[in-house]
């Protein structure tokens, strides 16, 4: 019996524990992660629906955001990642990894996780990178399903900013994508603010919460004028850099200071999660 013992503890190999693809799979079959994909497909269909109930046409005189999205899918998917970059993103990727210790810990789990035993940093890695994946997959699935159904609805024509410059529509389609890769390194800095709360607190919802909250609020000083250098600070205060990728000779200063700031914000976050968690009592 000891020399089974002995092989059994010999034989175990950390790295084999918690695979991705057993998470991963894991994740999916969650509701949450079902509904939440399943609302950022259906983002584009639910503002294709409202444009069609809407009149058309600005009252002001003026060609306004609302305006262009209905003249072509490039319009329309530009008007999409305006619509859903500062909230609706932002809950999906703080769903995603607020959700990732927290749930486990609500559900009395995660106690037993570590006695598989899954190394805790391990345990960190594995389920950041599953809700890594999956914010990915919610980044990519908005601007493809908003062509596909632009596309349908009112053709592929050129993407014409309100300054008047166009593109057209493959050289405009790369550039949304490219759009969607960099709302996907600024939202960092919530993944790893969700990730510290999420092995902070055993509410999923609280971990959830509060990035968003935290989000809104580095929003709401963003518009206040008189604080003039500090704004350039707020982890927020990038968000919308992406839109420069929308003129003919793309503006890159915005997005790289943006990025900086995202990755910097996000690591540190990061950093004390995993500290956290490794001096974390998860007994009781």
């Amino acid at each position: 019996m000891s020399a089974l013992t002995t092989d059994r503890a010999l034989g175990y190999a950390p790295e084999h524990t918690l695979r991705l693809r057993v998470e991963l799979v894991r994740q999916l079959k969650r509701r949450r992660t079902q509904v939440a994909l399943l609302l950022t497909a259906l983002l584009p269909v639910i503002l294709w629906a409202a444009f069609g109930l809407a009149t058309r046409g600005s009252t002001t005189g003026a060609v306004t955001l609302v305006d262009l999205a209905q003249t072509s899918a490039p319009n329309f998917t530009v008007f999409a990642l305006f619509a859903s970059a500062s909230f609706l993103l932002v809950v999906v990727v703080a769903l995603f990894f607020g959700d990732t210790i927290a749930s486990e810990a609500s559900w009395s789990s995660l106690r037993y996780l570590l006695a598989v035993p899954v190394p805790r940093a391990r345990l960190l890695r594995q389920k950041a990178i599953v809700a890594g994946l999956l914010s990915l997959v919610a980044l990519v699935v908005l601007p493809v399903v908003s062509l596909i159904v632009g596309s349908l609805a009112y053709g592929s024509g050129d993407l014409v900013s309100p300054n008047g410059e166009s593109l057209e529509f493959w050289p405009a389609a790369a550039r949304l994508l490219l759009a969607a890769g960099y709302l996907a390194i600024h939202l960092f800095w919530v993944a790893g603010l969700a990730l510290l709360l999420s092995v902070a607190t055993d509410a999923p919802l609280g971990a959830v919460g509060g990035a968003v909250m935290v989000s809104i609020i580095s929003q709401i000083l963003n518009t206040i004028t008189a604080l003039e250098d500090l704004r350039d600070y707020l982890p927020t205060h990038y968000g919308n850099a992406w839109a420069d990728l929308l003129a003919d000779q793309v503006d890159w200063s915005d997005m790289t200071r943006g990025a900086f700031s995202s990755v910097l914000y996000g690591t540190a976050f990061c950093a004390l999660a995993v500290w956290r968690f490794r001096t974390k009592d998860v007994t009781s």
